[in-house]
């Protein structure tokens, strides 16, 4: 086999694996500076879902709950949420339901619990949900950053 027919066979599995993975149109030179934008802006998109999910955080969850441990509200204080089973932090008012869920609260638990928290936990106390799927994804973003603080 010479250096055209070596060459040829890659470029068609290069072609082959491209076209797999669903991005036809980006040559093989092209891939590496394809990976390099993607790679530099994700962080940007994932600062910018941080920055959204603490607005609506601050406008559709903040007069009842607060990020300050023992700060509890209406609703308990969401620090650290995630890991954290559901009705149990000292001192919040939970209703009985929610207190004896075997709910341990991460992104899909609070998914579904903010999509519609009385039908996943009937007899629960909260009564607003988020129904817009993309505000509560930033929500839920903000809060895993949270605990971080």
């Amino acid at each position: 086999m010479n250096y055209s027919q070596t060459r040829t066979r890659n470029t068609v599995n290069s072609a082959e694996v491209l076209s797999v993975s669903g991005v036809t149109s980006i040559t093989r030179a092209r891939a590496p500076l394809a990976m390099l934008l993607a790679t530099l802006l994700m962080p940007a998109a994932a600062s910018a879902q941080q920055a959204d999910g603490e607005r609506l955080f601050r406008q559709r969850c903040g007069a009842c709950h607060s990020l300050e441990p023992g700060q509890n509200r209406a609703g308990p204080h969401l620090s650290d949420v995630i890991g954290r089973k559901a009705g149990s932090i000292e001192g919040a008012r939970y209703s009985a339901a929610l207190r004896e869920s075997d709910i341990v609260w991460d992104s899909q638990s609070l998914d579904t619990f903010l999509t519609a928290p009385r039908q996943m936990v009937p007899g629960t106390q909260m009564t607003v949900g988020v129904p817009n799927a993309a505000q509560r994804a930033a929500i839920i973003t903000y809060l895993e950053g949270a605990g971080a603080q």
